[in-house]
């Protein structure tokens, strides 16, 4: 039997109304005075409370002001824990952000090259550790700060899969004595400059060439010069077991402050009229490194597509789907938490969530929020075209007067999202359907929200052979 849920939440808090705090945020109410068709942004609100994921917090700032903020409880743990906890996410709940903390760093690096108190990028890493002399051989003498920042050091390095790997290259940074020396020992399997290969290791010696060059422990240096002055009041930089801070891992934020840091980015490194971070550095940040690629200087690069157009984002990402989007184009900040740590599929997950809020703005309001929804598309160019998917829940809103359906889109579909909602006009449509079952359904865009207006049960696929 299919369960329905007949409680409704509270409007606001199905839409997401941030709440009025006293930490300096300014809060919009309006989301079309944020620019934001209020309707399908509610949808993306929705779709986080609803999704089967373990999610825990959506937070969107446009302009300078919080447009949307939710929370989920749900299990979590720190990088330490052996298990997880139920926790009971809110505005004033720290989270791990994992990764995140790397671009953190990034922006700590430019501005103690600002302050004259590191080299420049064309430096030599090892010119800067005289104690590694004896490994000045081999290529590795010639990788540089840029090289370390875009994660192009051809040092030989395996942090792929899980982090619960015992053999995860990344796990000898909790303990190890020398952690230059560990990350830096190791073969030069390409060339510096040349190929990405994620090493966590090459931000922990960022982090300790900037303690060394300040005379500061790295938080202590990150309160000082940015987290102070943006406001941060509730934040925690957990250390490894030597009791050295991490700067590859180990920042608990809350997603308001995680926003700050991106509403710094849009502006350039200013922060209520005061520069920060140089303009110059956060320019170098977002740009692509020599080699290309998605990853940059310590930050990610990617798009959305919208309606036909591609829409650039900029990112900090950390695993289990902390992420912090940036959109220039849209002056648009999206930040989100979960807790699904080494599950890599979460990705498409946030980026399906990222996708809803830009296709909510005005700018690209005209479709459906998650467009291309395929049927509604085929219906308007070709005429009723049905297309495969997965029932994956149907439940009930406004008491019981609204029906919604989730269905998880076939991977022959080849967009860029995994699940659609979808308004049940009729309930008779769904009566007798299944979570989990196949189905071939038809949908249209009607009063502003996206309509099943077909749906019927259809055999599995079996794989190796042919599906329609």
């Amino acid at each position: 039997m299919v369960s329905l849920s007949t409680a409704a939440a509270p409007a606001d808090r199905a839409c997401g109304a941030p709440q009025q705090a006293d930490d300096g945020w300014r809060i919009e109410q309006d989301a079309r005075s944020a620019g934001f068709d209020a309707g399908l942004l509610c949808e993306g609100a929705q779709d986080f409370f609803q999704s089967p994921r373990n999610l825990h917090g959506f937070v969107v700032e446009r302009h300078g002001r919080l447009v949307l903020e939710a929370y989920r409880a749900g299990p979590d743990r720190s990088t330490y824990a052996l298990w997880a906890s139920r926790t009971v996410f809110d505005k004033d709940q720290r989270h791990d952000v994992r990764s995140v903390t790397k671009s953190i760093v990034a922006l700590l690096w430019g501005i103690a090259e600002s302050e004259g108190t590191v080299p420049p990028l064309s430096t030599p890493v090892l010119d800067l550790l005289p104690a590694l002399a004896d490994l000045r051989h081999g290529g590795r003498e010639r990788i540089t700060l840029a090289d370390m920042l875009c994660m192009r050091s051809g040092l030989a390095w395996d942090e792929g899969g899980t982090y619960s790997r015992w053999d995860n290259d990344e796990k000898g940074l909790l303990w190890r004595g020398d952690r230059a020396r560990y990350v830096f020992d190791r073969p030069a399997t390409t060339s510096p400059g040349t190929h990405f290969n994620y090493n966590g290791g090459l931000t922990a010696v960022l982090g300790q060439l900037l303690e060394e060059k300040t005379g500061q422990d790295l938080a202590e240096f990150a309160r000082q010069r940015l987290f102070d002055p943006l406001g941060f009041q509730q934040w925690e930089w957990v250390a490894d077991l030597r009791g050295r801070t991490r700067a590859y891992t180990g920042l608990r934020l809350v997603p308001r402050d995680l926003a700050r840091i991106g509403r710094l980015m849009l502006e350039g490194g200013r922060w209520q009229g005061r520069q920060l971070v140089p303009q110059a550095w956060v320019r170098t940040m977002l740009s692509p490194c020599p080699a290309g690629g998605e990853y940059g200087h310590h930050w990610w690069r990617g798009s959305v597509q919208v309606r036909g157009q591609r829409v650039a984002w900029h990112a900090a990402m950390g695993n289990g789907g902390q992420r912090l989007f940036v959109v220039p184009s849209l002056d648009l900040v999206v930040v989100l938490t979960a807790g699904e740590y080494g599950d890599a599929d979460i990705g498409s997950v946030q980026q399906h969530l990222l996708h809803q809020v830009v296709a909510a703005t005005l700018e690209h309001a005209g479709e459906p929020v998650n467009t291309p929804a395929p049927a509604a598309a085929a219906v308007a160019q070709d005429g009723p075209v049905e297309t495969r998917a997965t029932v994956r829940s149907i439940t009930e809103e406004d008491g019981g007067k609204r029906t919604v359906v989730h269905l998880k889109l076939a991977p022959a579909s080849n967009l860029p999202f995994t699940t659609l909602r979808f308004r049940v006009r009729d309930p008779a449509l769904v009566a007798g359907l299944r979570v989990g079952a196949s189905v071939k359904f038809r949908a249209e865009r009607i009063d502003g929200e996206n309509t099943l207006v077909a749906i019927r049960s259809v055999p599995a696929c079996i794989r190796f052979q042919p599906c329609d």
